[in-house]
């Protein structure tokens, strides 16, 4: 008896196994990609494992086809690598409901939540970054380089001392990923977020980072479990500060940080509707602004530890290049004069974005930006994209195309005299393209720039390398293996006071 049970078990798991394969085959028709993968898990444990290794063998297979595409199957998903720029472009040029839904993550519905601003699409997306809009001029980008350049310094003056105190190397990657949190969490909500608030805010998102790593296993306990948890206890943090932020604009304050240059308007059209009548307008609830918010903060924090982390480590290893950051930067700004770096200073750093721009071309920090298919999609004549695929366009590969000697970091070809920033735009990705692109892509560029400008003048800096430092691992946006590890000492006669 307990023979045939098993013996039934056994023969239906083996016709699953056999069907999902089936599925796969079919799916995956003349796509290079893996033969066979394991059932339901799929190829998920050499991504967990080894990120780095995994994308690198999906590009090599996609090398080898004429469409520069290919297969491969995880967590009962199949799924589609794409490294043709012209075919990433046909992704983020057809994102609505009957094409392709941007996901942000492979699982971020799960994590984010459905109404997460990555996921909207339409005329609801458009409304909302009209709304945003107002973040991002000249006047609320030149509040938030104040606020960035104070805590650049306060961070730069603590590594300094730790690597006196300790005589040896240490690892910039925490550190900046601290600044960074630091810098959003001041520019986003400045005052409105209680310094008790912060320390719990720090350690949710550090949940929340864990979990995007991690199999989407949703049980209690699990990474995943806490980092969903902890977006939402993010969210409802930030929500609290939409809520002050309303109230000092009521009475009249002055905007000091991005949710004040936000509120200014939805304030007003919160007013209007109530004159007419009408119920307030969409996305202007303190919950909702709360997960936009959170949107922000996901976008600006990782991505930007990577660039600032690949421009310590390419400065390094140019030290022409950062010679001549050295003396624009130095014509531009006196740092003992104790003044800030201001806008117009800024923007006549010529090399200074030019080697920011090579910085994220050369090292793009989220390399993939995945879609799922909402319905089956002629990629091409002889392909067509299977409803439910989860698609994954290589912005960093995108970047390795089109551009002359594409391999070696050159500042100079972002210069007005080669200007390939034009000629090959298309195949620079890394803020995305479409109706999803980047909105903040200014404010990221800038933040880079400020910390090369004060990291170069301020600081003297030396890798300390090792066999594989440079390699690039996924943590979850891409760095040096060795999370950077650098020695630091005071160049300057002494720090500004800002």
């Amino acid at each position: 008896m307990d023979y045939s049970i098993w013996s039934y078990f056994l023969s239906l798991l083996l016709f699953i196994v056999f069907v999902e394969q089936i599925k796969y085959l079919k799916k995956k028709r003349f796509l290079p990609g893996p033969s066979l993968v394991l059932p339901f898990i799929g190829n998920a444990i050499p991504l967990v494992r080894n990120p780095t290794k995994f994308w690198d063998l999906q590009a090599d297979f996609a090398k080898s086809s004429e469409l520069g595409i290919s297969a491969n199957y995880i967590v009962g998903k199949f799924i589609v690598f794409i490294r043709s720029t012209e075919l990433s472009h046909k992704i983020f040029s057809n994102v609505r409901p009957d094409a392709f839904h941007l996901i942000g993550h492979p699982f971020g519905k799960k994590l984010f939540g459905e109404h997460n601003l990555i996921y909207m699409m339409g005329q609801d997306h458009k409304d909302l970054r009209r709304r945003i809009a107002p973040n991002f001029t000249p006047k609320a980008l030149s509040t938030y380089t104040a606020l960035q350049q104070k805590i650049i310094l306060q961070h730069l003056k603590k590594w300094v001392q730790m690597c006196s105190d300790n005589h040896s190397s240490i690892p910039l990657r925490l550190l900046c990923r601290d600044m960074n949190l630091e810098t959003s969490q001041t520019v986003f909500v400045g005052p409105y977020l209680e310094e008790e608030d912060r320390k719990r805010f720090n350690v949710d998102y550090n949940q929340f980072n864990v979990g995007l790593m991690k199999l989407p296993i949703d049980l209690p306990g699990s990474a995943f479990r806490n980092a969903r948890l902890a977006v939402s206890r993010l969210a409802e943090t930030l929500s609290v500060c939409a809520e002050k932020s309303k109230k000092e604009l009521n009475s009249g304050g002055e905007p000091k940080c991005l949710i004040d240059f936000w509120m200014q308007d939805t304030l007003r059209e919160i007013y209007e509707a109530a004159a007419s009548g009408s119920p307030p307008p969409q996305h202007s609830s303190n919950i909702e602004i709360g997960g936009h918010l959170f949107d922000f903060l996901f976008a600006a924090q990782d991505a930007s530890t990577s660039s600032l982390l690949w421009a310590a480590t390419l400065l390094d290893s140019h030290p022409e290049v950062l010679k001549k950051v050295r003396e624009e930067v130095s014509k531009l700004w006196d740092a003992e004069n104790d003044e800030l770096i201001t806008a117009e200073q800024l923007r006549e750093m010529k090399y200074t974005e030019a080697v920011a721009r090579e910085v994220v071309r050369f090292r793009a920090p989220a390399t993939l930006v995945p879609h799922i298919a909402g319905e089956d999609f002629p990629l091409t004549e002889s392909y067509v994209i299977p409803k439910g695929t989860i698609v994954f366009p290589s912005v960093f590969e995108s970047s390795f195309q089109g551009f002359p000697e594409p391999e070696r970091f050159d500042p100079d070809r972002f210069l007005e005299d080669r200007h390939e920033d034009r000629i090959y735009r298309r195949n620079f990705l890394a803020f995305g393209a479409g109706a999803h692109q980047c909105i903040g892509q200014r404010y990221a560029l800038n933040h880079l720039i400020l910390f090369i400008a004060m990291f170069t003048t301020l600081i003297d800096f030396k890798r300390d390398r090792t066999n594989g430092c440079d390699d690039i691992t996924y943590v979850p946006t891409i760095c040096p293996k060795d999370d950077c590890r650098v020695s630091l000492s005071r160049r300057c006669a002494r720090y500004p006071c800002l």
